[in-house]
């Protein structure tokens, strides 16, 4: 496909508000959970992912991967939520080179606390105003796009 080829007026009907939504989202989502708990969405968003994976410590290479962020962003975000009690980094037992991190009982507690307000805005803002049809075709449209996001990271 040709570098220079322009959007076409359906394409962009399409992608405007795609891009608006994006960027704004996550925005607005950190604002409310720092007034509401003291987080930023994305330290939020790592604490949700180490706490769904129980009791199981997650390697920084594959935390970096499902947070979506790079492994320095990924290092300076844990630095704050160790500092703040709420996880914990460790050698891994099998491979002392490798770095894990685990959720601390704190950080459990303080999911507790904010996942109420993040749930309450995510109905508002992205469940609520679609029918369930529409919300069935969202996450299948997300779903297919995610592999080629994730692959470009």
């Amino acid at each position: 496909m040709p570098a220079d080829r322009r959007l076409d007026d359906d394409e962009m009907a399409t992608w405007l508000p795609t891009i608006r939504f994006v960027q704004l989202l996550p925005q607005v989502l950190d604002r409310t959970l720092k007034a509401e708990a003291g987080l930023n969405h994305a330290h939020y968003a790592i604490l949700i992912t180490l706490a769904g994976e129980a009791d199981r410590a997650i390697p920084m290479t594959e935390l970096a991967q499902i947070a979506g962020l790079s492994r320095s962003r990924l290092s300076h975000a844990l630095d704050s939520l160790e500092e703040r009690g709420w996880v914990v980094r460790t050698s891994c037992s099998s491979d002392k080179r490798t770095l894990t991190a685990a959720l601390t009982d704190a950080g459990r507690e303080l999911l507790r606390a904010a996942a109420p307000v993040h749930v309450a805005q995510i109905r508002e803002l992205v469940l609520d105003p679609l029918s369930p049809e529409e919300r069935t075709q969202l996450g299948a449209i997300l779903t297919k796009l995610l592999p080629g996001v994730t692959a470009a990271l």
